[in-house]
Parts: structure tokens; sequence; C-alpha cells
């Protein structure tokens, strides 16, 4: 069985930056998880209503999975920008600083 450290576990006790990386790192993990189980449920749903819809000719599964598909992606992309966003911006805020300070020089 494996240990899941939490910000009070005594193992971290002290390292304070350990504990925000740690804290930080679960949020992460939180997010994908949640995406990662709204991914799992839409696959399993819309393969029952698919079936369910061939017992009777008729396939009109193609408006829950449209819906349902966009508000997945949404989710994703939320996800993805929880997870890179961070970064992103500090990225960016570093090539915009560059290209400022090069028109400054010139």
């Amino acid at each position: 069985m494996s240990h899941c450290l939490h910000p009070s576990d005594p193992a971290i006790k002290g390292t304070e930056p350990e504990a925000a990386l740690l804290q930080e790192a679960q949020q992460r993990v939180d997010a994908l998880m949640g995406f990662l189980g709204h991914l799992m449920v839409f696959v399993a749903v819309n393969l029952g209503l698919y079936l369910l819809s061939g017992l009777h000719q008729s396939y009109w599964t193609a408006f829950p999975l449209w819906g349902w598909g966009l508000g997945l992606a949404i989710h994703g992309l939320a996800t993805l920008a929880k997870l890179r966003g961070p970064r992103l911006r500090q990225h960016l805020m570093a090539r915009e600083l560059a290209r400022l300070r090069d028109a400054a020089a010139r």
C-alpha cells in the first residue's frame, strides 16, 4: 500500500517549500484525475447509448455525444490550462520582456 504525503506529514515537517510543492502537486493531480474520471464516464455512457440505440436501429446518440463531447473538451482545456497555465504565463512574460528590452535598446 502506498503512502500519500500530506503537508502536515512529519516526513516533510519544517520544509515549507516542500509542503507548498506537495500541495501544488496534489491540486494538479486532483485536476487531472477529475478530467480522467469525466472521460471514463463519457466513454462508458456514450458507448452504452450507442449500443442501446443500435438495438432499435435508431442512431440518435449523436446528439448527446456532441453536446457532452463539447463539455468534455471544455473540461479538458480547463484542465490543460490549470496544468500548463502558470508556466505558459511565465514563458510569455519572459518573451515579452525580452522583446521590449530589445526594442528599448535600439
